[in-house]
């Protein structure tokens, strides 16, 4: 996958621009696929937070950030996404083949915790493998149909399918909204 299809994946959740300075969080964002693909959605202006526990990936994205998209601001936050500091409300959150680290009977309260961040009519946007079975490498993966399960337990009162790709890796990818 390129950058076109992290946009793509995402594209279909992201509303309208609104006059406002957007605030999101991307989880378990690694060096930075979605977070650039968000960037490129949401314009300059942009408020983004990046979860991740390993520093010198988000060193990485920060610095592609500033080459390519100056005008969005983003602040990197070591952490565990399943242990968050204080953050201020959020107009939404990516998670980006990140939640399939959590064992699944944990998968529901992380969820929550992360809706808690939310702000009212925020959006929750999931990039997943559309399995439920997983290997060493992406251990709990969820299906699209265990995802609306999930969303559901979790809080949400919709979920949708967004986009999906083929993957070399357990077959295809799906991106899902819920709000």
């Amino acid at each position: 996958m390129d950058h076109k299809d992290h946009v793509d994946l995402l594209s279909a959740g992201i509303p309208a621009p609104r006059g406002t300075e957007p605030v999101w969080l991307d989880i378990g964002s690694g060096t930075g696929a979605f977070t650039l693909a968000l960037a490129e959605l949401l314009g300059p202006g942009t408020h983004i937070y990046s979860v991740d526990r390993d520093r010198s990936a988000l060193a990485i994205q920060e610095r592609e950030m500033n080459r390519r998209f100056p005008g969005v601001k983003l602040q990197t936050i070591v952490a565990d996404f399943t242990d968050l500091p204080d953050l201020p409300q959020l107009d939404g959150i990516v998670a980006a083949n990140s939640l399939h680290f959590v064992r699944r009977e944990r998968l529901t309260t992380v969820i929550s915790g992360l809706k808690q961040c939310l702000a009212p009519n925020g959006r929750f946007i999931v990039v997943e493998y559309n399995t439920d079975t997983g290997n060493q490498w992406v251990p709990y993966p969820f299906s699209y149909a265990s995802w609306v399960q999930i969303a559901a337990q979790a809080g949400f009162a919709h979920t949708k399918l967004l986009a999906h790709r083929p993957s070399r890796f357990l077959g295809e990818i799906y991106s899902a909204l819920s709000v």
